[in-house]
């Protein structure tokens, strides 16, 4: 429960409008898109400015209030759920792009702006922003930013961490930085924006970020390959990469996740395929001919039955427009779905799916898996029943051991999801016992009085804290 005292200073700063603590306001921000763990705030918060939110931090810190920076809530990892309860901080009036520079391929926005119009308004002057998470249409690029969200096109063209040029940030004690800027080189001491991005709220409340825009591609080919069985698929994207292709969108499907988007679309997905792999490439006309021509070839030699080259613009948006509702499509079968994204090597990836198949039969759980082979960033889907405690637990047990496996075969226990409080029991897995010491370190040095999104990330003892929140 927040204080009168301090509910009232909240109101001085931004509007008795923009505070909200009844029961239903708060319960709409107790949760986000991660199964199984829910906590409710005291109060939520929308300022209007960077002045407000730096007063917001302040008065935060001053009274050791924890902080959650919340975007959309389209999170994988309970990364915005206040486990210590505390103040969310929504951005719906930080929404504006603020500036288009065409000189300088930028794009200057504030935290609320929605990832899809971002891309809509470079797309409409030819410039092109790459990354795009599943939840693009939804998710907000302060959230994005957080999360150092990927998507489908990250094997070509990389994460939002390689688009984010600067950054203006409100550390916890209220001062405000700028870090980076419109610049191709800049090596004046750490890397702060690189710190920042993928930080996951702990260090600070970005209230504004320098985009890097690029060419819009010139033309693109979409084509889908289908496999009687899930090595064939998984070789063939090592094949593709080891002969020097880097498909713009090179996505993995199993059988079971096939069938469930093809109810969901209906657009006519091979269901009897064992695997597919959906593939796009872009760029210039003649070397997306070349290169799909090339992965044809590459798909049958590695005994693809079929190979099916998109013939309009149309079906080829149909095909991945499937492919990003294979959550939501999953999501209808059982009460709970938890979506995980184990990463190896891209050579790695026969061995990954196989093991993860195999960790599903040991333990009796249904395991769809699909994701963004190219860049090796599987994604193994749970369907279960929360309520049913005793598949729940073979369910951790199983996540356990495929976490284990992709670290042992060269990976992480997360590509692009995030630590959050759902992988907080095995970062050490990835990071080392030395490895989370360091990061520990650097979170108390930027919050000493741990304001920022407490219990995510590396505060073990306070997920251990929240389970009763669960």
């Amino acid at each position: 429960m927040l204080a009168k005292e301090l509910k009232a200073k909240l109101q001085d700063i931004v509007g008795a409008e923009n505070v909200e603590d009844d029961n239903a306001s708060l319960l709409a921000y107790s949760y986000d898109a991660t199964a199984r763990f829910q906590a409710m705030p005291d109060a939520m918060v929308a300022p209007r400015n960077k002045t407000e939110v730096a007063a917001i931090v302040k008065l935060c810190n001053d009274h050791r209030i924890p902080i959650i920076a919340r975007g959309s809530g389209t999170n994988l990892c309970a990364g915005t759920t206040p486990a210590s309860g505390g103040i969310v901080l929504t951005f719906k009036h930080m929404n504006r792009i603020l500036e288009i520079d065409e000189e300088n391929l930028t794009m200057t926005v504030e935290p609320g702006v929605f990832t899809k119009d971002i891309f809509d308004t470079a797309q409409e002057i030819g410039l092109f922003y790459p990354p795009d998470p599943g939840s693009m249409h939804i998710s907000q690029i302060g959230g994005n930013i957080s999360e150092n969200s990927g998507g489908l096109r990250g094997l070509k063209y990389g994460v939002t961490r390689d688009y984010v040029l600067g950054l203006e940030v409100v550390l916890p004690n209220g001062e405000i930085i700028r870090t980076g800027g419109k610049l191709a080189k800049d090596v004046a001491g750490y890397d702060l924006t690189r710190l920042f991005v993928g930080s996951e709220g702990t260090l600070g409340v970005i209230t504004e970020a320098i985009l890097k825009l690029i060419p819009q591609p010139e033309t693109k080919k979409t084509m889908l390959a289908l496999y009687h069985n899930l090595d064939a698929a998984a070789e063939t994207v090592s094949a593709i990469i080891a002969n020097r292709i880097i498909p713009a969108t090179l996505e993995f499907l199993d059988q079971a996740t096939v069938k469930v988007v093809e109810d969901f679309a209906k657009i006519g997905l091979p269901t009897e395929a064992k695997a597919v792999l959906l593939i796009e490439q872009d760029g210039a006309p003649e070397v997306v001919e070349r290169d799909a021509e090339k992965i044809v070839k590459l798909c049958k030699e590695n005994h693809a039955f079929d190979v099916q080259i998109a013939k309009t613009d149309e079906q080829a948006e149909q095909l991945m427009t499937a492919r990003r509702s294979a959550l939501s499509a999953l999501s209808r079968l059982k009460p709970t779905t938890i979506l995980e994204d184990a990463t190896v090597p891209r050579s790695q990836i026969p061995k990954m799916v196989k093991a993860i198949t195999e960790i599903a039969e040991k333990y009796q759980v249904t395991i769809c898996t699909f994701g963004h082979a190219g860049d090796g960033n599987l994604h193994p889907t749970c369907l279960t029943d929360a309520r049913n405690t005793e598949e729940i637990a073979l369910v951790e047990k199983a996540f356990a051991e495929i976490f284990e496996k992709a670290v042992a075969l060269g990976g992480t226990i997360t590509g692009e999801h995030g630590v959050g409080m759902m992988k907080l029991p095995y970062l050490h897995l990835k990071a080392g016992e030395a490895g989370i010491a360091a990061m520990q370190n650097i979170k108390k040095a930027l919050d000493p009085n741990g304001i920022m999104n407490p219990g995510k990330m590396l505060a073990i003892a306070e997920k251990e804290k929240a389970g009763d929140l669960q």
